[in-house]
């Protein structure tokens, strides 16, 4: 597992700090910061309505993976055919409630299911489960896009 930047992964080049200022962030620096953390939301469609889950992820080999909880978030994920995937999109951020200083981070892609029972019984013990414990599968994440900014 790494959190280096997938190749061809394009972004702005981030401007001076300038207090009160949106920085746009360059791809590298997002997907840097992404994998700084280990606490975001899934956004994606669960009968046709925007559906928005938190879920702990680690970063591997380019790919955001993920463990949804319960059924219905991972069945909406995976009710496409086989290898097909999803578009989703996966956001994380640290922004400060009182200054308002801090960053955030998009990814949008396609989901799918892991498959291997090697790389399952890996992420079963590796990421943090928000639910009752109970460990339905990981879904994998292949961006297409990771964008950010920085609030100063």
């Amino acid at each position: 597992m790494h959190s280096s930047q997938p190749p061809g992964r394009a972004g702005a080049h981030a401007a001076p700090e300038v207090p009160g200022r949106r920085v746009e962030l360059a791809a590298e620096e997002a997907w840097e910061l992404l994998g700084s953390v280990r606490l975001g939301r899934i956004v994606f469609t669960r009968h046709a309505l925007p559906a928005v889950r938190p879920v702990d992820h680690l970063l591997d080999a380019g790919d955001i993976i993920i463990r949804p909880d319960d059924g219905a978030t991972l069945t909406a994920l995976m009710g496409v055919q086989e290898g097909a995937g999803v578009v989703v999109a996966y956001e994380a951020d640290t922004i400060d409630p009182e200054t308002h200083a801090g960053w955030s981070v998009v990814a949008t892609g396609y989901a799918s299911a892991v498959t291997d029972p090697a790389e399952l019984e890996r992420y079963e013990h590796v990421l943090r489960s928000w639910g009752d414990g109970t460990f339905s599968g990981a879904i994998r994440i292949t961006p297409g896009l990771v964008t950010g900014f920085r609030l100063y």
